[in-house]
């Protein structure tokens, strides 16, 4: 059979539960398997920045991470194993969108971090408060529409007005971002790219 890893970067969602099941029974610990689906995941990254696969295949592979995590998810919160840091993750306020969030999200999962996604339309202050709620030290925040952009200039205020912001990492992704906007949004990374935006996080938390 397969590693999950394989059945990942081929996106056979209907086969990931049964293989995710087959690497455990085998003697796979949670965490093991999260790291192959990690490596699936870079892999499908790679592929996508050589213009081998394309957004949809992007897509395919997060919904294909789903299906892991539903098994991975419950083992991994019983388990002793410290998250290699808190996120406290969401679509701003005034976007419905939610594909680049759950991919990155599933992604950080996949790489050990211990991910509170507040879903979307979230108002600025709920990042804030999920943020003293869970001690989180890194914010991630979608706005895939241009409109919404200016919005994320107030996560990084509520969170200033919370005194936690000298302790907080936050960037900012979506088709709309540029890396340019960070400066002027008062937060510390923008990106439009969720390969580039998962690098960066794992970064500040090695750092």
């Amino acid at each position: 059979m397969n590693s999950c890893r394989d059945v990942l970067v081929n996106l056979e969602i209907g086969r990931m539960q049964d293989s995710v099941r087959a690497a455990l029974i085998s003697g796979l610990s949670p965490m093991e398997i999260l790291q192959d689906l990690e490596a699936g995941m870079q892999e499908v990254g790679a592929r996508f920045q050589r213009g081998e696969y394309f957004f949809s295949e992007l897509i395919m592979a997060g919904e294909t991470m789903k299906e892991a995590l539903k098994i991975l998810k419950p083992l991994l919160e019983s388990s002793q194993t410290k998250a290699k840091g808190k996120i406290v993750i969401g679509t701003i306020q005034g976007d419905l969108h939610d594909i680049g969030k759950d991919i990155v999200s599933t992604m950080l999962v996949s790489a050990g971090f211990e991910v509170h996604d507040l879903g979307i339309d979230v108002p600025p202050e709920s990042f804030s408060a999920k943020v003293k709620e869970t001690g989180a030290n890194i914010v991630g925040v979608s706005a895939l529409l241009s409109v919404t952009v200016p919005t994320v200039s107030k996560v990084a205020e509520a969170i200033k007005l919370g005194g936690m912001r000298d302790r907080v990492k936050i960037i900012a992704g979506g088709a709309a971002m540029r890396p340019e906007y960070a400066a002027n949004l008062g937060i510390d990374a923008a990106v439009n790219d969720a390969i580039e935006g998962v690098k960066i996080i794992k970064e500040w938390a090695t750092s």
